[in-house]
Formats: structure tokens, sequence, C-alpha cells
């Protein structure tokens, strides 16, 4: 009983792993069809810093991250942001708020391209 429990622990834990790779291979990917530098997507904070930029929003909105609430408006307005940047609709940038570990590959490997 305890040899099945700790496969299924550890298949479930490839498979996250799994999930976490593609999700930072699609954000990669969006920097870099932004222009910006794809390792950009994985420092924290500074990655936020870089949407911004990519979004043309004001860097000191960072500072707005750390206030509660008012985070999650930020991250909200700034996904739709991002996926109009790319030509797509309001509806994929709530995609990309508040499921982005499926939606951030799918802008990734797509080929839409940023319409700076």
């Amino acid at each position: 009983m305890e040899d099945s429990a700790g496969a299924i622990a550890g298949a479930m834990g490839l498979v996250w792993l799994a999930v976490i790779i593609v999700v930072i291979v699609g954000m990669w990917k969006v920097y870099t069809k932004a222009g910006e530098p794809g390792w950009a997507s994985i420092i924290p904070i500074y990655n936020f810093v870089v949407l911004l930029k990519i979004i043309d929003k004001p860097v000191w909105w960072v500072i707005l991250m750390f206030i509660p609430v008012v985070s999650l408006v930020i991250a909200i307005i700034c996904c739709v942001e991002l996926a109009k940047k790319f030509g797509k609709g309001v509806g994929y940038g709530i995609g990309l708020a508040f499921l982005g570990f499926i939606f951030f590959p799918m802008l990734g490997f797509s080929d839409a391209q940023y319409q700076g």
C-alpha cells in the first residue's frame, strides 16, 4: 500500500514538473517574441519590470504589486494589455491572469506576433 502511494506521489511530481517546464518555456517564448531576453521571464520582480516595458506601462507599477487586492487588479490589467499587444482579446487576457499555466504556453507556442 505504501509503495503505490509513493509511486502515485512520484508520478504526480513528474507531471507537476512537466507543467512547470512548459509554462517557463511558454513565458520565455512570449518575452522573446516581444523582443526582450527570454531569461528575463524567470527572474522574480525583474520579469514584471520587463513585462511593464512590453506593455508600455510605467515601472512604478511594480510597487502596486506589493499591495494586497491592488496587485490582483494590476495583474489582470497587465495580462489584458499583454494579450492586446499580441492581437488577442480581453477574454484571452483574463485567461492569462487566471489560467496562466495554460494561456502563457498557448501564447508562446502560437504564431501570434508582438504588435508593439
